[in-house]
Order: C-alpha cells, then structure tokens, then sequence
C-alpha cells in the first residue's frame, strides 16, 4: 500500500453506511459555514440528514415528495448566497429531476449540490425502481458537473465538505447498506486526484465505490497467484485525473475498471475515454450488465450481477492474457 489505510481491511473490516458519512459531512458542515442549507423529501432518517435538521431547524428545508420543485429551489437559494445540498435517493434527483440539475442548475453554473443516495444494486430490497445504476452516466455528460464517487464512510465525510468548498454544482453519490470501511480519517483525499491505494506491475484496476474495497480484496487473491495488481481509488469520475490513469496504464499496460453501475456510459466509460486517446491498452468492465436490478439480499445481488472481487479477478485476468498476446 501507498498510503494509511485502515487497519486489518482483509480481515475483520468495520462496515458503515456511506450516506452515514453524507448525514455527519453535512453536520460539520453546518458548524462551518452558516451559508449551507439542506434540503430534503420525506426521506431525511434514510439520508442520515435528520442530524443537521436538528441541530440547524432554521437551515432545513422539507419539500416533500417534489423533488423537481427541491432543485428549482435550491438553485434560488445559491443565487442569494447560500450553499444548498439537495438530498434525495438517486434514481429521483438525478433522474426525475435530469431536467432542472441540467437547465435550472448546471446551464447557470449555479452553487448547488446533490446528495444522491441509494446508488447501486446494494439498495438490496427496495428493488430495480430505487437502484440508481444509470445516474453516473447521466450526470457526467452534463457540463460543468463534479462527480464524486467515495468508497467508504470516511471518505463520504470528506467528500461532502469538499464539494461545499466547490463553486459550482457538484453530484455525491453514496449508498445505502454497510460498506467497509478502508480509509482513515488521515487518509488523503482530493476532488479530482485519484489514489494510488496498492502498487502491482501486471495490472491496475481502477475503482470507485464500494468497488474500491472489492478491487483490493481481488488484488489479494491474484497476488496467491503470483500476479501483481495496482489498485487505484479514482473517487472523483468527474473531473477525472486523467494523468493518474494514464501513467498507471503506461506502467502495467493492462487495465480492469470496476463501478456498482451500469458498464455502459458510466465510470468505466469515463476511463476509456482518457485511455484509448492517450495509452490504448487491453481493458475489462466489471459492473452491471445492462439489465436492471431486483429486490433481494445485498451480497447475494451484489455476486448475481457480477460485482464481487472474483469478477475483477477473472477480467484481470483476461486482459493480461491479451497484454501478452493469448
């Protein structure tokens, strides 16, 4: 490893809801700044957003179930001088509300952030109609949008602070379930600087999520198999560091990527973007395959839709295999 991690996170990993990590950034947030806002839509516990609705009353705002109406809003309130976090489930603010992030929002480059919760197939039983799997393709190819994507608790933490010191509309995208936690509170984060979390020579797999965890434990069981894997942690899928990427792909020349999403359009996508153009290499995809999800048990959907570290195992695989010419 390059750099603190936690403890033991091949063992006896401490898991955390990252939308844990979104409700306490947005609680020292609410320390920090008086400018900052939130608002919400009937799911306040859900998100962990009741934390700052309580401590700040007089800085919350419950819209109810009208989502498209919270994103017109909240841009009114950046226009006077606020910093408004929208939250909501993924699938609605960055989906029924596509419309007002891009034209209310984005077109104006307006000061408004976006706590997507519920991402991934990891929602578990709440099903295909609350699992955001298409919401990283949709709202990075709209101008001017930061994207962050953070693996664990710590880093949602981080993230959520970070994106309140940004100018400009940003998209948080944290999950539902417990993940585990990997990083430390001393662990460095950057928006747009992808980490290095595992130096390898045969193959880098670039990560963004829970994948992130999921990516080492992989590179841990190649490593039984004598084969090197560099593992990077790319939170930021937009703007995305691309010099990062692009030295990882001269150096081992053979790239896996890994997102709880959609593989088409989504972080792989953002990924083979800078590659093809700048170090072409053999790349794999491991995400969801383009189906929607279904109601069910975390891990076991997470193992049916192909998102479990023997899938990065198997791509790393492959690509080596075609790096060498087999």
């Amino acid at each position: 490893m390059t750099m603190k991690l936690a403890e033991n996170i091949y063992e006896n990993v401490d898991q955390i809801p990252t939308r844990f990590g979104y409700g306490d950034g947005l609680l020292k947030l609410g320390e920090m700044d008086e400018r900052v806002v939130v608002l919400g839509a009937d799911l306040s516990s859900s998100l962990r957003v009741d934390l700052f609705r309580d401590a700040y009353p007089d800085r919350f705002i419950q819209t109810g179930i009208a989502e498209q109406d919270m994103m017109c809003l909240a841009a009114g309130l950046s226009l006077a001088g606020k910093i408004p976090f929208v939250s909501t489930y993924g699938v609605v603010c960055t989906g029924r509300a596509w419309d007002q992030l891009r034209t209310t929002v984005a077109y104006g480059n307006l000061n408004v952030k976006v706590g997507s919760g519920h991402g991934g197939i990891s929602v578990g039983a709440d099903g295909a109609t609350h699992q955001a799997l298409e919401d990283i393709a949709i709202t990075r190819v709209i101008p001017g949008v930061t994207v962050i994507v953070p693996c664990d608790y710590h880093e949602t933490v981080k993230a959520t602070i970070a994106a309140a010191q940004i100018e400009g509309p940003v998209v948080i995208r944290f999950g539902r379930e417990k993940v585990p936690v990997i990083t430390t509170p001393e662990t460095p984060f950057q928006v747009g600087k992808a980490e290095i979390y595992r130096e390898g020579e045969d193959v880098t797999v670039v990560a963004c999520g829970v994948m992130v965890y999921e990516a080492l434990i992989a590179a841990e069981l190649l490593a039984q198999e004598g084969i090197s894997a560099q593992v990077i942690n790319c939170h930021t899928v937009k703007p995305i560091d691309k010099e990062t990427l692009i030295k990882a792909a001269q150096k081992t020349k053979a790239v896996v990527t890994a997102e709880e999403h959609q593989v088409m359009g989504g972080f792989g996508s953002a990924v083979a973007e800078v590659l093809s153009q700048n170090v072409p290499v053999p790349m794999r995809f491991v995400g969801v395959q383009d189906t929607f999800g279904q109601s069910g048990d975390p891990d076991v959907l997470m193992k049916a839709y192909g998102l479990k570290a023997e899938n990065i195992v198997q791509a790393a695989k492959e690509v080596i295999k075609i790096k060498r010419g087999g």
